[in-house]
């Protein structure tokens, strides 16, 4: 029985193996398996790829449009040579701080060429379903090759971090946190740390995937980081003579991997934090979004056992960060029981019980209702980096966490007797089954016109002038002039925005999802939501020229879908008079930058 445990001991933390035996070990059904993992994400994302430029997210079209954003911000640094770390094309003329919003440059650049012949649309429909696809097979890889003898334990729990249910809600909209295959092998490069003669090479790779990761998602770093060291600190409760003999070369690895990250990434890092558009805390209280105790147990909206009902126990149907199922629930406390013996698991085990009580922020919420006791995230709440968090994202890894429990759990039941092998099997089904996802929900898209498309466009907009479509470009109710626009790849630049950046500088610099407010964009926002025209004063409409003027605006365009679409109009014609029809839209082409 020790023989046993000293085993899985070994399974959890490996320390001797190399990424090249890893692979060299991978059978012909293990393709199958990577093939059926990508099978699966485009089965998810299938009603995106049948008109990926056409269709929208419906679950979060406002983040898709910001992810059409960043791509089309990487085919300008391409191919037109722009700063990848400020965009002038959105926001004209202030810009936008792309290292102070999620950039994603690792994704966006090696796609800028999909971007640039296939269109922003195609790109996101590929970054998603590789994203997850991705995921799946990099820890198939780690399980497979280094912590589970079993290829179906291996693949069950690599479908479960590929494809849990956080992983599908986030696949709604989030690109950033769907790809997520440098976690396991970061976390391969840690642990492998433990080795002799690992601090200087192994510190370096660690280093340099450190890197890559920010130009992915800083948040999941971050997550992966607590994780790590709440791991650390239970394991070393456990194993302290077992620590302090690895401490001085584990710690050596990571100071040189500290070192390497920050000299590659430290310009990036400084430029996010103090060059212009950078900003502090978030527009919402870290109290706003937290996990509901109920949805730990609660099937997932987007599985086939889940319905809309469960909204009330969510965020958003992009922050689904538990939702385990009743039956998923049970087998993983069933399958912490059966590795209670081990240290390193049980240490995973604590790591993710302390990220999902932070997930449930302050106070704790049960079934939509926010209760009076405390919790201990209020005491690290307002902790520089901590508050950039939505709260609710830490739950993303007890998720994860699960799937290597669930994982080893699988591999470790083969030394148990038939009956209970048995048990085992009926209860993982029970659980996985009614997890399995159903396709994400799509939207179509306003249509482009012609006016954009056949560059009719280049006619009216001069260089260092703005394209400005009524609505403006603004989170919720400006989408679509944001996605034309990134979908022509920002080639004219555009005002406002869906961005994150200061929410009225230099007076506040509290973090915001839009642009200053002005006369102008409140005054067709308002249009927009009642659909009555304003009789606007000799003043109001100088008001709305001196906005124009502060915008740069060459022509504005009227989205002929717009909702209130002819009360839009009617303001419109107020000040600047009767438009023009040009490419199947109506325009008001201006002469001059003050508006007339």
């Amino acid at each position: 029985m020790r023989a046993a445990e000293e085993l899985l001991e070994k399974q959890v933390v490996p320390v001797s193996e190399q990424i090249g035996a890893g692979f060299r070990r991978w059978r012909r059904s293990d393709l199958w398996v990577v093939l059926g993992f990508l099978a699966l994400a485009v089965f998810v994302l299938i009603r995106l790829w049948i008109d990926p430029n056409g269709r929208i997210l419906d679950r979060n079209d406002d983040d898709h449009g910001i992810f059409l954003f960043m791509l089309a911000h990487g085919e300008r640094v391409v191919f037109d040579g722009a700063s990848p770390f400020f965009e002038s094309h959105l926001n004209a003329p202030v810009g936008v701080n792309m290292m102070a919003n999620t950039g994603v440059l690792a994704l966006s650049l090696p796609l800028a060429p999909v971007t640039h012949f296939l269109g922003g649309g195609v790109s996101v429909a590929l970054l998603l379903t590789l994203g997850l696809a991705g995921t799946a097979t990099a820890w198939y890889w780690l399980f497979a090759g280094h912590l589970v003898r079993s290829r179906v334990a291996a693949a069950i729990g690599a479908l479960w971090c590929g494809f849990a249910p956080t992983m599908i809600s986030h696949a709604s909209g989030h690109v950033n946190f769907v790809n997520q295959y440098l976690v396991p092998i970061i976390l391969w490069q840690v642990l492998r740390l433990r080795e002799p003669g690992r601090a200087v090479r192994g510190g370096i790779v660690l280093g340099l995937l450190i890197v890559v990761q920010i130009f992915i998602n800083e948040e999941t770093l971050l997550f992966l980081a607590l994780t790590l060291a709440v791991f650390v600190l239970a394991y070393a409760a456990m194993r302290p003579r077992e620590v302090r003999e690895v401490a001085k070369r584990f710690t050596a690895g990571l100071g040189v991997a500290a070192g390497v990250a920050l000299v590659l990434a430290g310009y990036p890092l400084w430029y996010q934090f103090f060059a212009p558009g950078n900003y502090h805390g978030q527009p919402f209280a870290p109290s706003d979004f937290v996990t509901d105790l109920w949805s730990i147990a609660a099937f997932p909206r987007q599985s086939i056992a889940g319905t809309e009902a469960m909204d009330r126990l969510s965020v958003s149907a992009t922050e689904d960060n538990t939702f385990f199922g009743p039956f998923g629930l049970i087998m993983i406390v069933v399958s912490t029981v059966m590795l209670w013996r081990s240290a390193a698991a049980r240490s995973a085990a604590i790591a993710g019980l302390v990220l999902l009580l932070a997930s449930m922020g302050p106070r704790l919420q049960a079934g939509g209702v926010r209760t009076g006791i405390r919790l201990p995230f209020g005491l690290v709440s307002h902790i520089p980096v901590i508050d950039l968090v939505s709260v609710t994202r830490f739950a993303m890894v007890p998720a994860t966490i699960a799937g290597i429990l669930l994982a080893l759990a699988a591999d470790r039941i083969r030394e148990s007797s038939p009956a209970r092998r048995r048990r085992f099997w009926i209860g993982m089904a029970l659980a996985l089954v009614p997890l399995f996802p159903k396709p994400v929900p799509v939207v179509q898209g306003d249509p482009m016109p012609a006016f954009l498309t056949a560059g009719l466009w280049k006619q009216y907009v001069p260089e260092g002038r703005t394209l400005v479509t009524v609505p403006l470009p603004d989170v919720t109710v400006g989408r679509t002039g944001q996605r034309w626009a990134t979908l022509q790849n920002l080639d004219f630049a555009v005002p406002r925005g869906y961005f994150m950046g200061p929410a009225n500088p230099p007076a506040d610099d509290t973090g915001s999802w839009k642009a200053p407010d002005r006369f102008t964009s409140q005054l067709l926002i308002r249009v927009q939501l009642t659909g009555m025209r304003p009789y606007l004063t000799t003043v109001e409409r100088e008001r709305v020229r001196a906005d124009l003027a502060y915008w740069r605006a060459a022509v504005v365009v009227l989205v002929p879908q717009a909702p209130n679409a002819v009360a839009l109009r009617a303001t419109l014609v107020d000040v600047l008079g009767e438009p023009e029809s040009v490419g199947g839209v109506e325009i008001w082409a201006l002469r001059d930058p003050s508006g007339g």
